[in-house]
């Protein structure tokens, strides 16, 4: 008997003895692995949380303009301080009350699901942790296998080791879907309530943390009743999480919240031309790419000024019949900086995507005219110049060629004019006399120094605006005249700042002079006269019609040829060129199409200066200012019936009284003309 006790006493301390080897051994596999498995994740490193965000965009005042949810879908980063702390006890009470006390996975949830699955033969319950659910949304797709659970569990695992609770709540909270397009809880609040994710309120909060688990099921917008009772169950798990009271939860239930109104339409993106050239700057300058830009969470400052956009868009489209096919564009820029505050490349973007404000050349014609009178004035000739308009054939490339331009309507002075009428009233005689004189090379190497890149040949009919440039290369060119001649480059981009809220580009610029400040202001007083029916001589100055719209010294000038017509001018604040016609270069009708430019040019400067004060154009110290005759271009007398302040470069300014009406008391009829311009007259008559 004692032979069989002791038997069965060493059977069964062997096997005992074999049992807690085994278990020895299984605890030293399962250290090994966890201790292999920590190892692993430490070498592999923190995982990159490469989440898709919103880049958003934003006008000068730093108001929202677009954003860059090309599929619907919005996506806004939120720090934690900046996220209601509702949110965060209604997300952890319904998601995962053991958020705190886990490291990436609750196996006590992991094993009741288990149980689950086994009874239903199917995969029907979830246990995901808030960690395992982050980590899915960043690395993992959304099927229920058990190799993607396995790989959710490693990557959980990855995020506890190396980030704290409170990164591992930001990111989820950030990047959890909410339905209708709204990923985090930041574009969630604004879809829902209009208000942002630190304004929650309690119930708002517990709406928003039950739409997670069906957001086209348990959206207010899908179906509010069902919304009422997932955010009744949130509530209470609130409670049992001791996050709220019974009686806070209550009253939470009864609180009636302001859900927003719910469109799937798209709203208009704001400058949609003027965004196609900041993403453009956005490659170019950063070296940034499309994914980046698109999903990169930037936010990028531009120059634009949506109000002037708009004030844009409305003469535009209220100005040319909406029955023509004719294009149109408009471009308007802060002469002192280059900040580009207006884009229209065209009348519908959704239409043509194609930027007319700066991928088209076009002929300039007499919006050119200006780079051509400044190079006259900067090389002796003054406003008073007396030049004759009459037909004439110019002969050039050593007489073998022959030229016969028109004035438009084939009319004439058949005497002579003032430089600053011809101007005025864009007499193209006097201008091609004037170009052909100073030599042909003179407006090409001008022109470059008021910016113009785009190829120029050395001939008569560039002073007439023949050759094809950027409606940019125009503005940039009459900026320089309104800022005193220096240059600078059009940009449109202020600041970036990356998701994080770095800076990570700011635009700096050093104008330098180019230019003289004296030319350059005497040319701009002479560009005044378009808007001033004093000089109406032969033909009217090219601005009536629409100069009784002015209320501020403006200087501008019209352009028109047989497919383009422009109107380019600036006031001290604000240059803007405006251009219409045909893309496929169909003749305008000049009587019709020919007085868009105007109409939308005057309305736009004076709605959008509307708030600004009317100031005058700063005279330099080297000019004087005379009253002058306009007809004569000598000075004025009391007797003179059309006077006209005229501006001069100190010691060119007209020294002789007007004789040609009656009283005035001559003065000789010596030519005031010295050097240079005695030549010039020799040649012109």
């Amino acid at each position: 008997m004692k032979w069989l006790r002791s038997e069965r006493f060493h059977y069964w301390k062997r096997w005992t003895m074999l049992l807690s080897r085994l278990m020895m051994i299984c605890i030293v596999i399962i250290g090994l692995s966890v201790g292999s498995l920590y190892l692993l994740t430490v070498f592999m490193g923190a995982p990159k949380l490469q989440v898709p965000q919103t880049t958003i965009y934003y006008d000068h005042k730093e108001n929202v303009i677009s954003e860059s949810n090309k599929d619907g879908q919005n996506r806004y980063w939120v720090d934690l301080d900046h996220i209601s702390p509702h949110v965060i006890d209604a997300t952890i009470a319904i998601e995962d009350r053991h958020f705190y006390d886990h490291m990436g996975f609750d196996f006590k949830r992991i094993g009741g699901a288990i149980l689950a699955d086994i009874k239903a033969m199917a995969k029907v319950q979830g246990a995901s942790t808030i960690t395992q659910q982050y980590a899915r949304n960043l690395f993992l797709e959304h099927d229920k296998t058990w190799k993607r659970k396995i790989a959710e569990a490693f990557y959980a695992y990855r995020l506890e080791v190396h980030y704290s609770k409170e990164d591992i709540l930001e990111g989820y909270l950030n990047t959890i879907y909410y339905g209708h397009g709204s990923y985090g809880i930041e574009s969630a609040a604004r879809t829902y309530f209009g208000k942002k994710a630190e304004d929650l309120s309690v119930a708002e909060s517990a709406m928003l943390a039950g739409i997670p688990k069906g957001p086209g099921y348990y959206s207010p917008y899908a179906d509010a009743e069902r919304a009422e009772e997932r955010q009744s169950t949130v509530l209470q798990a609130m409670v049992t999480n001791h996050a709220l009271t019974e009686s806070e939860a209550n009253q939470a239930e009864m609180e009636k919240m302001a859900l927003e109104t719910f469109t799937e339409e798209t709203k208009p993106e704001i400058a949609p031309y003027f965004a196609q050239e900041v993403k453009k700057q956005l490659k170019s300058i950063l070296s940034l790419d499309e994914r980046v830009i698109e999903q990169g969470g930037l936010h990028v400052y531009t120059t634009l000024d949506a109000s002037m956009q708009k004030a844009a868009e409305k003469w535009v489209e209220s100005s040319i019949d909406k029955k023509s096919d004719i294009q149109a564009a408009l471009v308007a820029m802060e002469p002192t900086s280059g900040a580009v505050k207006v884009m229209i490349g065209g009348r519908d973007y959704t239409e043509s995507k194609f930027n007319r404000a700066t991928m088209a050349k076009r002929t300039p014609g007499s919006t050119f005219k200006p780079l051509l009178y400044y190079a006259a004035i900067k090389n002796g000739f003054t406003p008073s110049t007396l030049i004759r308009s009459e037909p004439t054939t110019f002969y050039y490339d050593n007489e073998r060629k022959t030229y016969s331009p028109h004035n438009y309507g084939d009319v004439y002075a058949n005497d002579e004019i003032t430089l600053a009428q011809a101007l005025a009233l864009s007499d193209n005689i006097v201008a091609v006399k004037t170009h052909m004189f100073l030599e042909e090379k003179t407006l090409v190497n001008t022109a470059k120094s008021f910016g113009i890149k785009s190829k120029l040949s050395a001939i008569p009919s560039l002073a007439l605006g023949t050759k094809p440039v950027g409606m940019m290369e125009m503005t940039e060119a009459y900026s320089m005249l309104a800022n005193g001649g220096y240059g600078l480059s059009p940009y449109y981009i202020e600041k970036v700042t990356d998701r994080d809220g770095k800076v990570i580009y700011e635009h700096k610029s050093a104008p330098e002079l180019i230019l003289d400040p004296d030319a350059a202001f005497v040319t701009t007083s002479m560009m005044t006269g378009v808007f001033d029916e004093s000089l109406n001589d032969y033909t009217r100055v090219t601005g009536s019609g629409v100069d009784h719209l002015l209320t501020r010294p403006a200087a501008a000038k019209t352009g028109s040829t047989s497919t383009d017509s422009w109107m380019v001018g600036f006031t001290p604040q604000l240059t803007a060129a405006v251009w219409v016609g045909y893309d496929k270069g169909e003749k305008l009708n000049h009587r019709n199409d020919g007085s868009y430019t105007k109409k939308i040019w005057v309305n736009f400067i004076e709605d959008a200066l509307a708030e600004e004060k009317a100031t005058d154009f700063e005279e330099p110290e080297n000019v004087v200012g005379i009253e002058i005759d306009a007809q004569t271009g000598l000075i004025a007398t009391e007797n003179c019936p059309v006077k006209r302040l005229t501006y001069y470069i100190e010691g060119t300014e007209p020294t002789h009284l007007c004789e040609d009406h009656p009283g005035t008391v001559p003065n000789g009829k010596e030519n005031e003309q010295k050097g240079l311009l005695e030549r010039f007259f020799q040649w012109v008559r």
